[in-house]
């Protein structure tokens, strides 16, 4: 990487683990993970100084990397797999009494996250599925940790709604109707 821009190259060293961890999530294959984000690292490099001059050159650069991600699902065929991977992968599967009830309850979860918006779906895998910081997420996808709080809030809210958990008077969850 040498002859690059010193601040493309540190970018690049801090994001490119991160954003290929993430990409595997959708694509299965660390190998098609890898194509999508030097891809994503290609076409931010190609606008360099336009990513610099955006007001949160960390949210464009998410942006790009999302994008070629779902562009490379496409491309494969494939539809978006961490609900796929990840409902079969919780430590609740593997120590659960009804293994097939935390399966469907699993597999209803993963759903729900994956009908949320885009930008709650990303905080909210970014967050619990990876398990990054608030101020990690926050830098990840060039927001504010105030702006990662209140998606993952709003996230929680639809996402109680549309497994229908039953929130207290307080607006906190209570018991389920599972």
């Amino acid at each position: 990487m040498t002859g690059l821009p010193a601040d493309y190259r540190a970018f690049h060293e801090l994001y490119r683990g991160i954003y290929i961890h993430w990409a595997e999530l959708y694509l299965r294959h660390r190998h098609d993970a890898e194509e999508a984000v030097d891809q994503a690292f290609e076409e931010l490099y190609l606008a360099w100084s336009e990513v610099l001059s955006q007001e949160s050159p960390n949210a464009y650069a998410w942006a790009v990397v999302r994008h070629r991600t779902v562009d490379t699902a496409r491309a494969r065929g494939r539809r978006p797999a961490v609900i796929d991977t990840a409902a079969f992968e919780t430590t609740a599967l593997h120590h659960a009494l009804d293994p097939i009830g935390e399966l469907e309850h699993s597999l209803a979860v993963y759903d729900a996250i994956h009908a949320l918006p885009e930008r709650q779906h990303d905080v909210i895998v970014l967050l619990h599925v990876l398990g990054h910081s608030t101020r990690e997420v926050a830098s990840i996808m060039g927001i504010t940790p105030a702006g990662v709080r209140s998606a993952a809030r709003f996230a929680r809210h639809r996402l109680q709604h549309a497994l229908g958990i039953d929130q207290g008077p307080s607006g906190d969850e209570g018991g389920t109707d599972r």
